[in-house]
């Protein structure tokens, strides 16, 4: 669906959002994010693949820039509404049943820990209908799968332009498997899920 298609009447009610990216993913995420007004409600889970060996500035860098709360996701941590969470490097990132986080060292997924599968595949079975899951630019299949398995159980698959994309091969790895239900670049990605939160609240 283009950007001109987002049909407000027909978007579900969500509850989190989940969203995978890899390399030109923090531009990528910047460009969103700094576009949700204050206040903004629902959590949002991101897995970024970072190398290993750094601890992760993640929460720091966008604790700075936007007027959301930033935290470095922990185990067993409980979901709050109005939050970012973002994996720690080495540890693959789940959502548990209960609405909570969970880390864990399983093997790797497309030679990544954390795995954007992992993460879109925990929360759809969390979520089921109630997730918006968001796949963006980066340079493996990681996320294909897990964006196929939201759209299973009911929940939006959304995924960047890959025209816009800095590195395409995830987005078309994502379309190549399933058409998800939309294809935006990252403007209209972020219009999509500030009116989906509206909706929401």
């Amino acid at each position: 669906m283009s950007d001109d298609a987002i049909g407000q009447s027909a978007l579900p009610r969500i509850e989190a959002i989940v969203i995978g990216a890899s390399a030109g993913g923090v531009e990528a995420l910047l460009k969103i994010f700094t576009a949700f007004p204050e206040g903004f409600s629902l959590p949002i889970v991101v897995v970024l693949h970072l190398p290993e060996e750094h601890r992760s500035q993640l929460a720091e860098v966008f604790a700075q820039r936007l007027a959301l709360p930033v935290q470095e996701a922990r185990d067993k941590q409980s979901i709050d509404r109005g939050t970012l969470y973002f994996a720690v490097p080495g540890y693959h990132l789940s959502v548990e049943q209960d609405r909570s986080l969970s880390l864990s060292q399983e093997e790797r997924v497309h030679h990544s820990r954390p795995a954007i599968d992992y993460l879109f595949d925990s929360a759809a079975d969390a979520y089921g209908p109630r997730l918006a899951a968001v796949l963006l630019t980066g340079a493996n299949q990681d996320g294909a799968h897990g964006l196929a398995q939201v759209k299973r159980r009911g929940g939006l698959s959304i995924v960047q332009d890959p025209a816009e994309a800095q590195v395409a091969t995830m987005p078309e790895a994502a379309i190549a498997l399933q058409r998800p239900d939309y294809i935006l670049p990252l403007h209209g990605i972020s219009r999509l899920l500030v009116e989906l939160e509206r909706i929401a609240c």
